[in-house]
């Protein structure tokens, strides 16, 4: 590719604006980077510029929009996306919810992570614990979840050529459209870590001849992704050879894991050129260095993996909200969607509206019947409504008997009778001024407050209301700082 002067100009924009995305120094189109794709421009080809957030798109490419439809089986949607310019990004996925949300981000595809798997699922390291069994049930939740083609890690494809064949007609039928397979021995381990071993050359390219064959007896069209971690196995010479062998087999992408340059990369690029190459961008500290769509583009990638950025950001989310629970308050709600957000991601708004298609008089809509909370509290429609009366009668509002009861709500004179007819009002105000909770729940409800916010647990709530007893309302019964910072009010209305 030798992009005009002109074009060189608005490259080096790119590369400064890739290199420090959120400057507000950097302000150019990118017309031709949509849902996971860069294009660079060329002097060949005149686009019209439009601006474009980058890395996420509101809606697909149109090149990929009238080539893909919903109907297309995903090797097909695959190799399509193979055969369009340009370098095409993957982040890689886990399990279903990730997969959903890298289809809502606008990507054209995704790969799954057995690492990120392991990790998810078992709780493991990538170090040859999972199975295939595991993965492809994994697999199937994922390629399920999504309407986009998803390429499955195939590891090593769990034992000799026989297991290799059984595990691509297995990941067929799993819907994936795309298969990598490796040359490691067992058990095999993370691509960046120590203690790797190859199989040898000839059991390394019989693996994909099999894979190859497995393709044809199942009448797929499944892509092979040969991978080879030779390169810190053995030798950079090594896994060049290794490559070109892979494609002579029949391998429709090459990958070589862990190369230790870009220089390395560009000769790698240079091996069987009409075969795509595929890029690992192993985020926080792999063996092979980070670059940019541009960059990978212009030596010669077609697609490029992102392993452990879903992982790694919920890793850490995980941690920040269990470090915030433990100081004795909620996440805040910046740092996490809200509840009717999680919902729309989550499908249930769309299965409200379908539900309606099949509503009966006998089966009334489940947004109807359920109103779930965190407090046990049920929606129950009145009996009014069955005995024909107008929709618009007024729902009944029912606490679940076993929490009533718990707290002498039954009739009975313990310590807590008619304290269900006052409220709690708990509010919650950050260091920053800004408010983060504002409830109200029954009084009587104590185990409800503490899940609220922990830092009550080790208040003596009850001793509170009991002095508060004959106040008429709005009675302040705690004011005070958690370990956090945060405020901390208690109101009894």
């Amino acid at each position: 590719m030798n992009p005009s002067s002109a074009v060189l100009a608005s490259r080096d924009q790119a590369l400064s604006f890739f290199n420090n995305p959120f400057s507000q120094a950097h302000s150019f189109p990118l017309a031709n980077l949509k849902n996971g794709s860069f294009v660079a421009p060329i002097s060949t080809q005149i686009r019209k510029p439009q601006l474009n957030t980058l890395f996420t798109a509101s809606k697909r490419f149109q090149a990929i929009t009238a080539c893909l439809g919903d109907r297309n089986p995903p090797a097909k949607a695959l190799r399509q996306i193979l055969e369009l310019p340009g370098v095409h990004q993957g982040p890689a996925c886990f399990d279903g919810l990730s997969a959903k949300l890298v289809e809502r981000a606008g990507f054209q595809y995704c790969f799954t992570s057995g690492f990120s798997i392991s990790a998810a699922r078992l709780g493991l390291p990538d170090t040859g614990f999972i199975s295939y069994g595991e993965m492809v049930d994994q697999g199937q939740q994922i390629t399920q979840a999504v309407s986009i083609p998803v390429i499955g890690d195939g590891d090593n494809g769990y034992g000799n050529a026989m297991n290799v064949k059984r595990t691509v007609k297995g990941y067929i039928r799993a819907g994936f459209a795309g298969i990598i397979l490796e040359d490691q021995v067992s058990p095999k381990a993370c691509g960046h870590t120590k203690g790797r071993r190859v199989v040898s050359r000839e059991e390394a390219v019989m693996r994909i001849k099999a894979a190859v064959d497995a393709r044809k007896e199942s009448g797929s069209d499944i892509v092979i992704v040969a991978r080879t971690d030779s390169r810190q196995a053995l030798s950079l010479e090594e896994s060049l050879w290794r490559s070109r062998a892979f494609a002579d087999a029949g391998a429709d992408v090459l990958f070589i894991d862990a190369l230790a340059s870009k220089e390395e990369m560009k000769t790698f690029c240079e091996v069987s050129t009409l075969v795509p190459k595929m890029a690992n961008m192993l985020e926080g500290g792999g063996k092979t260095p980070i670059l940019n769509p541009l960059e990978l583009e212009e030596i010669g990638y077609k697609l490029v993996a992102y392993p452990l950025s879903l992982i790694g950001v919920s890793i850490r989310a995980m941690q920040d909200s269990l470090t915030a629970l433990k100081g004795g308050r909620i996440p805040p709600p910046g740092s996490m969607p809200s509840f009717e957000e999680i919902k729309e991601i989550l499908g249930f708004n769309n299965y409200y509206e379908e539900e309606k298609r099949y509503a009966t008089s006998t089966y009334p809509l489940y947004s109807d019947r359920v109103s779930s909370n965190a407090y046990s509290v049920q929606r129950v429609q009145d009996d009014s409504e069955q005995r024909g009366q107008s929709p618009q009668d007024p729902v009944v509002e029912v606490i679940t008997p076993d929490v009533y009861n718990n707290y002498g709500a039954d009739g009975s004179r313990g310590p807590f009778s008619g304290i269900w007819s006052r409220t709690l009002r708990i509010r919650i105000t950050g260091r920053d001024g800004f408010e983060k909770l504002d409830v109200r729940i029954p009084a009587g409800f104590l185990e409800g407050i503490t899940n609220i916010v922990p830092a009550l647990g080790v208040v003596n709530i009850k001793a509170l209301l009991d002095d508060a007893a004959e106040e008429v309302g709005g009675k302040l019964l705690l004011d005070f700082n958690d370990t956090m910072g945060d405020r901390i009010q208690v109101f009894l209305e």
